[in-house]
């Protein structure tokens, strides 16, 4: 019976134990409504997550201006990842937050991999912009277009 109870306790601590994030890395760009972003996150074995996400909002012109700005933003984000420290998040299966906070910095769909960075541009609702996973950064963060 003794055997029984310390069994159950410790599937009781396995079911509180704090889940673990996932390691990898994701990259992604973004454009809307004049909105340009591209981003990295890499979320190292320690649970510690670098993430970058330079943006330029109130991109108008042509084609040949937003692609300039594209590659501006790409460039700067592969020129400073070097500089990108590691923070601390909570995770609680899914959600990334600041610690202690309450909104979500990040989501992560385990079905597909895929994160989804919750970027806040002033006082605008956070921006939800989608990341798809990689072995290694690419120049171009939006992938083929």
């Amino acid at each position: 019976m003794r055997l029984f109870l310390m069994g159950l306790a410790l599937l009781a601590l396995a079911a509180c134990s704090k889940p673990t994030p996932p390691v990898g890395k994701w990259e992604g760009g973004y454009e809307k409504d004049g909105t340009l972003v591209a981003a990295r996150v890499e979320i190292l074995a320690t649970g510690q997550v670098r993430v970058s996400a330079p943006n330029y909002v109130g991109a108008a012109g042509s084609t040949a201006k937003i692609l300039e700005l594209r590659g501006r933003l790409a460039s700067d984000l592969a020129n400073n990842w070097g500089t990108v420290k590691p923070r601390d998040f909570d995770f609680d299966g899914d959600t990334f937050r600041k610690p202690g906070g309450h909104a979500p910095q990040m989501v992560w769909d385990k079905a597909t991999n895929q994160m989804t960075l919750r970027l806040y541009i002033g006082a605008n609702p956070g921006l939800p912009v989608p990341l798809r996973p990689v072995d290694g950064f690419h120049d171009n963060p939006w992938g083929q277009s």
